[in-house]
């Protein structure tokens, strides 16, 4: 579970945020809470009919929050799904001794019967477009020919082929999904297309079975069947065989894969195929949460080689990743180098350049959009030009790069601004709900907090002179960005105990008399405080747990 909820349950309440207690609470610790802050609503403590109105609704949230949290099978539920979790048809007839892993499996399967009446209507698209392109006249360029030839001192630049396919999932049922596909491809004037039908089913939690029909211009029709079994938990197989019926006959052919768990994120394949290109294959790859290596091995026929290749994967927003590999055999030797990066919420953006012999050098630009993919294999030339090399490198660095400042990161500014706007009209009810809640807490904290103080100075203990929670504008490149925050001084205060004020990792938006004056922007806590007559301060983040007094908080009487 996460360490907060998502915007959406913290404007349905965070009951651990509300009680200012940890997501691992004991039970006295939230009777203690639930009690203090009883003491603070309780109704019967407020005379004035407006004040008793207001403490009562936040007397019966607080109450709520602790009738979930002190029950274990639903604070289990909670735990796990949030508020809305609780709210799931069904719940009704779930045995109220059950523990919270068999309440998890009771709430799996009310989910998966949501899920089956639903099942109809969903489908998984995928599709990609290839188009290849050969460029290779801006390099390889015969002089002599095109001084012949009128307008031949223009380079020629022409898309040689073309392929396109694409894929939809059915599900018939939970264990049977029906798979249709096709393919249309074009190289120099000549193509060719094929559709096929798959037709997968479940057969335990082990395996899968798979029967594939197919029909197409330039293979004929095709008859096949896989088959996936897990032997045991870090070991599956995957054996596959089909028969293609063509003018020349029926091509049998048989594929099957060994795969084993070496170590926690190594995997080790042997691959054997037979047919009309038959080859043994045995690779190891290496998957982790910062590299891929991936080391590989064929003896076949026409094909040998050995391949090897590793990636980089930078911890950043964007997802950035750098690659390169090495493949050498009998058809030559290629040395591929490129990245990859996250341009917006649903795509990546990649280049890689290849250079081999006697291949020559080309570049790949990849596109992934959702589910679709975007292939531009550009061919520069046969053979091994060093300026090839380098405009392949420099030129799509250069463009990118000019792209991301003139349109990806204006576009991503906008959509952001656009989500965040679609969020606050969609919370704006809520939002005004909590903010009147939490005028109202203030409002019923008044007396404790002047109590407190009164004790608090008597030992000259921890004074709340400022704080202001929200989003802050500290970056001098963002001076025009308005500052979006709320003084929440008075129930800081209220929260402080025998001089420590202790905030839980919940975020602070669900505290009493807070709310969310940015919603979906980032937020931090300013405070200002005194403690033994010495000034501090402190900037924490929305979701950070805070103990104050602390020493690192002192500010410097000489600065």
């Amino acid at each position: 579970m996460a360490s907060s909820l998502d915007d959406d349950e913290i404007l349905n309440d965070d009951y651990y945020s509300l009680l200012n207690v940890r997501r691992e609470a004991t039970q006295d610790e939230l009777k203690a809470a639930y009690r203090r802050l009883c003491m603070l609503y309780h109704p019967d403590k407020h005379r004035d009919p407006e004040l008793k109105r207001q403490a009562e609704q936040l007397f019966n949230l607080v109450h709520e929050a602790y009738e979930v949290l002190s029950d274990p099978q639903a604070r289990a539920i909670y735990d796990i799904y949030g508020k809305r979790g609780l709210d799931v048809e069904g719940w009704e007839v779930v045995e109220r001794k059950r523990t919270p892993a068999e309440i998890r499996e009771e709430y799996e399967r009310l989910q998966k019967e949501r899920e089956e009446r639903r099942l109809q209507q969903r489908t998984n698209p995928k599709g990609t477009i290839s188009v290849g392109i050969d460029a290779t006249d801006l390099f390889d360029r015969y002089e002599e020919d095109f001084e012949e030839v009128v307008g031949g001192g223009v380079p020629h630049v022409e898309i040689n082929k073309m392929h396109i396919s694409q894929s939809i999932e059915a599900p018939l049922t939970t264990r049977d999904t029906a798979i249709l596909s096709g393919s249309l491809s074009t190289h120099n004037g000549n193509g060719g297309g094929t559709i096929n039908l798959s037709l997968r089913r479940v057969t335990s939690a082990k395996g899968w079975g798979e029967i594939e029909l197919g029909a197409g211009d330039t293979h004929g029709p095709l008859f096949g069947m896989k088959i996936f079994r897990n032997l045991t938990p870090r070991f599956f197989v995957t054996a596959q065989c089909g028969l293609q019926f063509s003018s020349r006959g029926i091509r049998p052919g048989f594929t099957t894969v060994l795969a084993r768990h070496l170590d926690k994120n190594t995997m080790g394949y042997l691959q054997w195929r037979w047919g009309v290109q038959s080859s043994m294959n045995t690779s190891i790859v290496r998957d982790t949460k910062s590299s891929h290596f991936t080391f590989a091995m064929q003896l076949g026929i026409p094909h040998t080689f050995l391949m090897m290749s590793y990636q980089y994967k930078f911890q950043d927003d964007d997802q950035t990743k750098i690659k390169g590999s090495v493949k050498s055999g009998f058809f030559g030797t290629v040395v591929e180098y490129g990245a990859e990066r996250k341009i917006s919420r649903h795509s990546v953006l990649g280049a890689t350049v290849s250079v081999g012999v006697p291949q020559g050098v080309s570049l790949k630009i990849k596109l992934n959009r959702a589910s679709q993919t975007y292939f531009f294999p550009i061919h520069l030339t046969d053979q091994l030009l060093p300026s090839a090399v380098f405009y392949a490198t420099v030129g799509p660095l250069v463009f990118y790069l000019a792209i991301q400042q003139l349109i990806i990161r204006p576009y991503v500014r906008a959509q952001k601004e656009q989500d965040l706007e679609k969020q606050r009209e969609s919370s704006a009810s809520n939002i005004a709900k909590k903010k009147q809640e939490a005028e109202a807490a203030v409002l019923l904290m008044q007396e404790s907090v002047r109590r407190i103080i009164e004790a608090e100075e008597s030992r000259m203990g921890l004074i709340i002179l400022n704080a202001w929670y929200g989003k802050f504008v500290t970056d001098n490149s963002r001076k025009h960005e308005r500052a979006k925050v709320i003084d929440v001084t008075v129930p800081l205060q209220c929260l402080v105990k025998d001089s420590k004020l202790i905030l839980t990792e919940a975020t602070k938006s669900g505290l009493p008399g807070f709310y969310d004056p940015c919603v979906g922007e980032e937020k931090s806590l300013k405070v200002l405080y005194q403690f033994r007559g010495v000034m501090h301060q402190v900037l924490s983040g929305d979701t950070e747990p805070l103990r104050i007094p602390k020493q690192s908080h002192r500010i410097d009487a000489d600065t």
